[in-house]
Order: structure tokens, then C-alpha cells, then sequence
């Protein structure tokens, strides 16, 4: 059976109109390489991407700055030198940190620096147009370091009847380094922007540090977990308290209490006390706009409790005295 297969094969390829469509694709092939050879012949430019590292770092210095980074070279060349650049890539190429220190912190390799550098990993035929970026740079110490504290940039909305009751990092300080006169102005360091919306449930996110020229973060990136909790309208009653009173005279207000309305979250309502508010009945308000009632107003108000108002605005008063 297999035999007389491969025999209806072999008849099948080798006859008269398969032999000619045979020897059409054969000479289709040996055109296109023809084509090929001779567009591969020709002079191009092409971008390529080169790695580049800075290497041999003493062990007392700190980088503050990108120890890596990537250039954007376009090269121009014959198709057949420019294929391994395009397709096989160029070698990552290695930058001396001592032969470009400049001894004050800073070195820098400049345009030519880099051209004679990458030169050495490209054939001799092969020309550099262009080069972005067209230096490299860095910024090192020798351990100066100070620990700063986080804060979250970005956009962070809760749902309707929510609000963000805290947020947290973990760790809750990073280790920066830089020259002293720059650590000196650095207060705290910023999160990559963030953008969450509509949030009802508590999230955890990995989040990268935003980068600033010449200063190097430790870790460079944190936890941030992100607490929402739904909002609630509460009340509670606190004593009024009569203020500005002149020496001699009293001041009664009628009730002496009275309710304070605010609204604060489910899991904070709890630790809100009375003590914690200040209602005031202000003598010098009275005699300035005389009325039958005086007004009341909210002087004092722990930070979770939002929007605290009294439940109502005016009472009744009495002035004792001379």
C-alpha cells in the first residue's frame, strides 16, 4: 500500500505539467534571490537600541542616578552589515565608572565618548548618524543618606457614600541618596501617579517611586494599601459653651445643650467622643447684632467628624449680671 503511494507521488510530481510548474517556481525562487542579493546590496539607515551600563563601581560609592540606560543609535550601512544590528542586536556596552569620574560627584560621557564606544562594537563599514539621548550622565556619593516619609500622587476617588479613611505604605519611610545640599531639601518622596476610581473596597498595590534626577531611593518601590470606608450621618449632644463674657456678667444660654450633626465613617463613628467638640455662645456676636436668640456655632470638631454642624443654629439666652 505505501508503495504504490509513493509511486502515485512520484507520477504525480514528475509529469509533464508538474515538471513545468516545477521549473517555474525554480526559476521564481532564484529571482527573488537575485532580488534579494541586490536589495540587500543597497546602503540603508536603520534604529537600533544599545544597552549601556555603567560598570566597575567602586565599593564606597553609591549611584544616585540610572545605572543603566538604553541609546537609540541610527547606523547606516549595506542591508547585509545592517541585518545582525536590526535582527541579532548590538552588545550591551560596558561605560568605565572611573575613566568618566569627574571626581565631584558627577561624571558624564559625552557624544564622541559614546561614538568611539560603540564604534568598537560595529563593523568598520558601518557609520553612526545619529544618537539619542547623546550623553550619559551620572551622579554618585559616598553614603549620604536620610530616611523621608511617602506621599501617594495621583488620582484616588471613592464610590459615592465613601471617602478614603487612610491610606497606608509599607515600608512607611525609604532611604535617599543624593549630595547633601540636595537630601537637605527633600522632605518626602512621591509614588508614581496613581489613577483609581470608584473605590469601595480596600486595595493593594506594588507602586514604583517617582524618579528624581540625581537621587537614588531604597526601595524603589513600596506597598500602598488604600482604605475606603462608607460614610454615615451621626449625631451627638455636647454642652454649649458661653465665651467673651465681660467680668461680673453671666451668660445662660437656654437649652445649655444641643445636638451636633456630622458625618464620619462606620469604622471611625466609635471613637468620636463629646468632649472632642466645641459649640460656643459668643457674648461680644450679642451685643454686636442684638436679637432675641443668639447664634451657636461649631468651634472645634474632631478631624473624622465632616461637616459638623449644630442641629440648630439658634437658642434662647440670658444675660445675668450688672
Amino acid at each position: 500500500m505505501f508503495s504504490r503511494l509513493t509511486q502515485f507521488i512520484r507520477n504525480l510530481l514528475f509529469s509533464w505539467m508538474n515538471k513545468e510548474f516545477l521549473i517555474f517556481l525554480f526559476f521564481l525562487l532564484l529571482s527573488g534571490v537575485f532580488w534579494l542579493m541586490m536589495a540587500m546590496n543597497d546602503t540603508y539607515e536603520r534604529e537600533v537600541k544599545i544597552p549601556v551600563y555603567l560598570d566597575k563601581i567602586p565599593k564606597k560609592v553609591v549611584v544616585t542616578s540610572n545605572t543603566e540606560d538604553t541609546l537609540r543609535v541610527t547606523l547606516r550601512d549595506r542591508g547585509f552589515s545592517l541585518a545582525p544590528y536590526v535582527y541579532g542586536g548590538v552588545m550591551p556596552m560596558a561605560i568605565n565608572f572611573s575613566t568618566y569620574d569627574k571626581g565631584d560627584g558627577k561624571g558624564t560621557v559625552t557624544s564622541s565618548e559614546l561614538q568611539k564606544l560603540i564604534n568598537q562594537n560595529i563593523f568598520k563599514s558601518t557609520k553612526i548618524v545619529s544618537l539619542k539621548p547623546d550623553r550619559f550622565d551620572f551622579t554618585y556619593n559616598y553614603g549620604e543618606s536620610k530616611k523621608v516619609g511617602l506621599r501617594l500622587q495621583g488620582t484616588v476617588i471613592p464610590s459615592q457614600s465613601y471617602y478614603i479613611a487612610k491610606v497606608k505604605f509599607n515600608p512607611e519611610q525609604v532611604t535617599v541618596y543624593s549630595q547633601r545640599k540636595r537630601l537637605d531639601s527633600i522632605r518626602y518622596i512621591y509614588t508614581e501617579k496613581m489613577d483609581l476610581r470608584n473605590l469601595s473596597d480596600t486595595i493593594i498595590k506594588t507602586v514604583k517611586l517617582a524618579k528624581i534626577k540625581g537621587v537614588k531611593c531604597v526601595p524603589p518601590e513600596v506597598e500602598v494599601s488604600i482604605f475606603p470606608d462608607i460614610l454615615t450621618e451621626a449625631s451627638i449632644e455636647v454642652p454649649i459653651t458661653t465665651i467673651n463674657t465681660p467680668e461680673g456678667k453671666v451668660l445662660r444660654t437656654f437649652p445649655s445643650r444641643i445636638k451636633v450633626i456630622f458625618v464620619a465613617g462606620a469604622s471611625t463613628f466609635r471613637n468620636i467622643h463629646p468632649e472632642q467638640f466645641l459649640v460656643v455662645a459668643d457674648y461680644n456676636d450679642i451685643v454686636a447684632h442684638p436679637s432675641e436668640k443668639c447664634k451657636l456655632h461649631v468651634k472645634t470638631a474632631p478631624q473624622s467628624a465632616r461637616n459638623a454642624r449644630p442641629e440648630i443654629d439658634q437658642v434662647d439666652y440670658l444675660i445675668e449680671g450688672e
